[in-house]
């Protein structure tokens, strides 16, 4: 099993939580940050997130994103409107975002973090 090699940044801006994170991709990476964030945004009571996902490497299948997101169920994430934003390009991410709408999890994947604000804020519910 691979070690979890990813650092996260978080900042509350105008009613949205930021979360930046960089490292190398792996599940157990992507599992632990979501469960970080999944802590910060009920610490902040926080009920929109942007996530700049800047991990670099070999990009997760669509087995793994189920399992995340399967994982991920009893983290509180239903509650929140998430955009993930993937600068360097979306490597099959649109997976989590359909597995995580199945589960009840409000996620649209971008590329570019302005039209992910944009929807954020203003997107169709």
């Amino acid at each position: 099993m691979d070690t979890a090699d990813y650092s996260i940044v978080f900042a509350l801006r105008d009613g949205v939580l930021h979360a930046h994170v960089t490292g190398d991709s792996s599940l157990e990476a992507t599992i632990g940050y979501w469960r970080e964030i999944a802590r910060e945004t009920s610490k902040r009571d926080a009920h929109l997130l942007l996530l700049i996902d800047e991990l670099r490497g070999e990009p997760l299948g669509e087995a793994d994103w189920l399992q995340l997101v399967t994982a991920s169920q009893d983290e509180g994430l239903q509650r929140l409107r998430i955009a993930h934003v993937k600068p360097g390009g979306l490597q099959a991410i649109e997976y989590c975002e359909i597995f995580a709408r199945e589960a009840g999890i409000e996620a649209k994947v971008f590329e570019h973090e302005a039209l992910a604000e944009i929807w954020l804020r203003y997107g169709e519910r």
